[in-house]
């Protein structure tokens, strides 16, 4: 896997398919990697077989990019910057973007800092975006998610936070990155009102943190809402979720 310099030098994963047309970037879940949130449910070999050209990023602090240790290198918009300085690093002039969960904030982010950037796809989130402009806290919160992240018993945790402590054990990723990764990324200030980019919704139907998705379908100007049988962790897996994924994408690859 190919790596790069970001905007602040810290050096960063990402993985290229080939294919026809726009470029399709991927960017994952919190504590997901390329593998875990794209490759292993079949969303990259969905689009590929639809003839799309795939690029996949692994945040900071996730996957094979690096993992600093300290809440400050994951403040300031750093991730969304970090789709801009990859859109340099590859010479690309426009993009379609997906993102999920923690990629879609990131995706809402860069669609209105970035005009390269011209269609949208996000899923796993839904009205927390509109209330609180990232993770609704209503389900859980980023210091609770820090808390079971540094947990030395996992196994009494909250229902709500729990999922994500699994997830990184199981990934064997490296815990301490991802708790400063939860407390150093403040909820972005999006205005949702100024997306003005083909934009596609899908939640699954069963996610607490996509709770409301047609409020968040109705705050961005024509935007369409699916929703996928699923979960947070399993929506992405229903092949309804790569199918609509790809329709979509292949419908504004224009």
């Amino acid at each position: 896997m190919p790596t790069f310099a970001s905007f602040d030098g810290l050096q960063l994963s990402y993985t290229v398919w080939e294919g026809e047309g726009r470029p399709v970037l991927l960017q994952h879940g919190f504590a997901a990697d390329t593998n875990a949130n794209w490759i292993a449910p079949g969303v990259v070999d969905t689009l590929q077989d639809a003839g799309l050209p795939v690029i996949s990023l692994d945040a900071r602090g996730h996957g094979r990019s690096a993992k600093p240790h300290d809440e400050a290198s994951y403040g300031d918009d750093a991730m969304v910057r970090d789709v801009s300085a990859l859109l340099d690093e590859l010479g690309l002039d426009e993009v379609s973007m997906v993102g999920y969960s923690m990629g879609a904030m990131i995706a809402l982010g860069a669609v209105a800092a970035d005009p390269r950037i011209r269609c949208l796809a996000i899923g796993g989130v839904g009205s927390g975006i509109v209330d609180f402009g990232g993770v609704d806290t209503r389900v859980v919160t980023p210091d609770a998610i820090s808390e079971a992240l540094l947990a030395e018993d996992p196994s009494a945790l909250p229902p709500s936070s729990a999922p994500f402590r699994a997830l990184a054990d199981a990934l064997r990723a490296d815990r301490v990155a991802l708790a400063a990764v939860a407390r150093g990324t403040a909820n972005p200030k999006l205005d949702l009102t100024a997306i003005a980019v083909p934009t596609l919704i899908l939640a699954g139907d069963t996610d607490p943190l996509a709770a409301e998705p047609e409020r968040l379908a109705a705050a961005i100007a024509g935007a369409r809402l699916v929703r996928v049988p699923g979960d947070h962790m399993t929506a992405v897996m229903h092949p309804a979720f790569g199918s609509t994924l790809a329709a979509f994408l292949t419908s504004h690859d224009l």
